[in-house]
């Protein structure tokens, strides 16, 4: 009932009685009450006026199942959500839930990762209450070999997500997020999040794909190994950020995006949108595969989702991200 009390007091905006609650939510007064006296004590500040009711003034910047759902407006991604104050990796706790049947679109996050995971094995720094860790379960009903494109739809859900919020925040001053095929978000040309895939099939079937983020939302400060390279957006915009509104819009526009997405099993649909973001786009890279690298120019991507490279020689090799990384020429970017 926590949640349901939530999205009604957020969609009214304004004072809502406590018997418009009652009848909404088919519940005593009593009940309405002892749900708002356990919201206070969570944190939530709910002003109540005699004869005119609840308002909610402010909110705790928690990732819970509430906090999350009543800012939700989806029909599957992140109706079923599981939040942690503290796990293992939230893609590990998502692969296990998926194994225990939960449905499509469930939604795990976590407060804190003690074993964080990125890409090729490397970990994720998963700071307390700083940011975003979240898995997606996806039950698909498409070929194994398609399944390294949600990657990128996800990739471009989540910055399509930020870009709303930063532009909400800071208006046409905002700067963009864009993204780095094919995993990283980045943000003045320093990441701001990390995307990592991990599929279980068989040879012609997808038993369930996991696609994990991790975004650095609140973060005043990094590591000295990574601060030259990570950024957050509110380092860049200066102010703090609701993560389960954040963590809401990803979910709404990954939705968006997943439905376009199944409808042709490729990028075809949403290669317009994502080149705009493609901060790769036009650029001189590096592509550094298995005991091979070489220098190219990079064009866009392909409906596969593959990185169009043009080499020193004039020919286009499309580039699979598998193993490869792709890197400036001076730099991350």
């Amino acid at each position: 009932m926590k949640k349901e009390i939530l999205s009604v007091l957020r969609e009214a905006g304004s004072y809502v009685s406590g018997q418009e609650l009652c009848e909404m939510l088919q519940v005593s007064r009593t009940a309405v009450w002892k749900v708002i006296s356990q919201l206070k004590e969570e944190g939530y500040e709910i002003e109540a006026v005699k004869n005119r009711g609840y308002r909610i003034v402010s909110s705790p910047d928690i990732m819970t199942e509430e906090e999350i759902g009543s800012r939700l407006h989806t029909a599957e991604m992140g109706q079923s959500c599981v939040c942690f104050e503290e796990t293992d990796s939230t893609n590990t706790r998502a692969k296990q839930l998926a194994e225990e049947g939960m449905p499509h679109g469930t939604l795990v996050c976590a407060e804190r990762q003690t074993m964080g995971k990125g890409r090729r094995g490397k970990g994720w720094s998963s700071p307390q209450g700083e940011a975003i860790y979240m898995s997606v379960l996806l039950r698909p009903r498409m070929l194994p070999a398609h399944a390294s494109m949600l990657t990128l739809v996800m990739g471009l859900a989540a910055a399509q997500a930020c870009n709303e919020i930063l532009e909400e925040a800071l208006g046409e001053k905002a700067p963009a997020v864009q993204i780095k095929w094919p995993n990283d978000l980045v943000l003045k040309g320093q990441k701001i999040a990390g995307i990592l895939t991990e599929l279980s099939a068989e040879v012609d079937y997808i038993n369930h794909i996991v696609v994990g983020i991790g975004i650095n939302v609140n973060t005043e400060q990094f590591p000295e190994e990574i601060a030259r390279t990570a950024a957050s957006l509110y380092q860049t915009a200066g102010r703090k950020f609701s993560r389960a509104e954040l963590t809401a819009r990803c979910m709404e526009r990954l939705e968006a995006c997943y439905q376009v997405f199944l409808q042709t099993e490729d990028l075809r649909a949403l290669q317009g949108d994502y080149e705009k973001l493609l901060v790769n786009k036009g650029k001189t890279v590096r592509v550094l595969e298995p005991g091979h690298e070489y220098i190219g120019t990079a064009l866009g991507i392909n409906d596969k989702g593959e990185l169009l490279i043009r080499r020193e020689d004039g020919s286009v090799t499309a580039v699979y991200a598998g193993e490869v990384s792709v890197r400036g020429v001076y730099g991350y970017v």
